[in-house]
């Protein structure tokens, strides 16, 4: 049985920028336009209720950013569309790092007034390293910004990418006239202030250049010829370019003014991929071989890449997010956690809008499905109806920062462990338990990680922490080629080993010196700044 119809059906993509590009409220207004929401929240109107959709976490609604991905699925033109709004903040660039492992492609959202900015830059980086197609929307336009020109030279060189323009703006700021569409050479006229639906806007063709010209003046001269140098200069149009990731598609618009949004939303449908195949292992007379997963194969075949504990705080349940790589989900059907070779039965598995969730009658390859558990499932784990199959790539970095957990009420010491435990395996922070004993490690790769941890114990878990310094800048994951190398090398730093939430042994370091110090003395010992849960000897096969 092959899936091939339902597979291409879905679109799975996910949407990064630096924070403040207006990417959560592009998100809303997605999620408005596809009719899957019927009021845009506002991260902004704090003394309202209304938050943005795919802000859940109490924090978030305090501080008016996103500091957890948040999934989402709806419908549109008959697609399903599978929508990962990630974390803008560089602290929680981690979380959003594997957010990416488990989407087709990328929408990137620009400040016209900024351009490309530091976080934007990591998260090329990642996409450009998985080969992910990215769609460029240059946002707030309706603003003083720079010169459209500029701001795509811009795109090309830090993209590494040529930029093929698809819509072009008339005027910004005040002066915002709309957005011309170069595919049905019309141009769409812009009205701020308001909550139209894309099909309320006023379009008029581009041949009548005269009555255009007459309504807004040198602002359309000076775009037409904006435009003619941006599709003289730029690559033309190349569907198999952009899916290579070697082009990218550029839109403008205003997304709080739900200006240019419908034509971002067009563009995931018509040129984002449907789910690809993935790279993956599988057990072989006792040896990993290499192979790859197709996403119209019969088999049911998914992987871990975030889990979230307490989206329900009158539950106090843990949500195991799985993209599907390949078959059919159905109610009941028996699945494995690979890792472990245990059964997973889930409480229950459902589809998200942020919070909001309904329950799962049938999910393919490129959908993200959540097994509401109680354990026994960490970030990287594979799960299938049967075949030994076990995906790669999902990253965890060496943290960059530490500091020492410190109960205030040590009555609360089962409380702090239980937060720890869950904290840790859902990849909110890492979390270290040194060998010789004493204190909890927390390892970041940002302060404001330390600040939600707290605060979460605080909130989530009734357990009030102090954190204080540590000695420790840096660790790294180790192994050895035999039990007796790496015995050897435990017994010489007994005080700097550790073990993070998925019992990986890490060796913990003062200054970059000790590394290489260390791997001097045993050059058995392999030190590794990455760690993928599928372990070291699949990550080294």
């Amino acid at each position: 049985m092959s899936y091939t119809k339902e597979t291409a059906r879905r679109r799975t993509f996910a949407i990064i920028s630096h924070p403040d590009a207006g990417k959560t409220t592009l998100t809303e207004k997605l999620l408005l336009f596809s009719g899957a929401i019927q009021i845009a929240g506002s991260v902004k109107a704090r003394k309202a209720t209304r938050y943005a959709t795919s802000d859940w976490m109490e924090i978030e609604k305090q501080r008016g950013i996103s500091v957890a991905s948040s999934v989402m699925q709806m419908s549109y033109r008959d697609y399903v569309v599978n929508l990962l709004d990630t974390p803008g903040h560089k602290d929680f660039s981690e979380d959003t790092y594997r957010v990416l492992t488990a989407v087709d492609s990328a929408l990137m959202v620009i400040d016209a007034a900024n351009g490309v900015e530091e976080q934007t830059r990591r998260l090329i980086e990642v996409c450009r390293q998985r080969d992910t197609p990215i769609i460029t929307f240059i946002n707030k336009m309706d603003r003083e910004v720079r010169d459209p020109l500029e701001l795509m030279d811009e795109v090309e060189r830090e993209l590494g990418m040529p930029c093929c323009p698809v819509t072009w703006p008339v005027g910004s700021g005040k002066h915002f006239g709309g957005i011309i569409d170069l595919r049905h050479q019309a141009m769409t006229v812009f009205e701020a202030g308001t909550e139209k639906r894309p099909h309320e806007f006023e379009v008029l063709p581009l041949a009548d250049g005269t009555v255009l010209q007459a309504r807004f003046g040198v602002y359309f001269d000076e775009a037409l010829e904006g435009m003619d140098l941006a599709v003289g200069a730029s690559a033309k149009w190349d569907h198999d370019a952009f899916l290579a990731a070697k082009l990218t598609p550029v839109f403008f618009g205003s997304g709080l003014n739900n200006f240019g949004v419908k034509e971002v939303l067009d563009a995931v449908v018509d040129m984002a991929p449907p789910p690809r195949p993935r790279r993956a292992f599988t057990s072989a007379e006792g040896r990993l071989q290499e192979t790859t997963v197709q996403p119209a194969d019969e088999g049911f075949s998914g992987v871990v890449f975030k889990v979230q504990a307490n989206m329900d705080a009158h539950h106090r349940d843990r949500i195991a997010f799985v993209r599907i790589a390949s078959g059919k989900y159905t109610p009941g059907m028996k699945m494995k956690v690979q890792r472990t070779g245990k059964e997973l039965r889930p409480t229950s598995v459902v589809t998200f809008m942020s919070q909001r969730r309904e329950a799962v009658n049938e999910a393919y390859a490129g959908d993200i499905i959540g097994f509401t558990i109680h354990g026994g499932v960490q970030l990287g784990d594979s799960i299938t109806d049967g075949p030994d199959l076990r995906f790669t790539g999902l990253p965890f970095f060496a943290p960059e920062m530490f500091r020492t957990v410190v109960l205030e009420d040590p009555l609360r010491t089962k409380q702090l462990q239980q937060g720890l435990e869950q904290l840790g395996e859902e990849g909110a922070i890492q979390v270290f338990k040194p060998d010789a004993g004493g204190n909890m490690l927390l390892g970041a790769v940002g302060q404001l990680q330390f600040e939600v941890v707290q605060h979460r114990l605080k909130t989530e878990y009734n357990c009030a922490i102090r954190l204080d310094g540590s000695q420790y800048t840096g660790a790294r994951w180790i192994t050895a080629d035999s039990p007796e190398h790496l015995r050897e090398f435990e017994d010489a730093y007994p005080l700097r080993m550790a073990h993070d939430a998925a019992a990986a042994l890490a060796y913990l370091c003062t200054s970059p010196y000790d590394v290489r110090l260390a791997q001097e003395r045993f050059p058995k010992i392999n030190f590794h700044p990455l760690r993928e849960h599928a372990g070291m000897a699949l990550v080294n096969a």
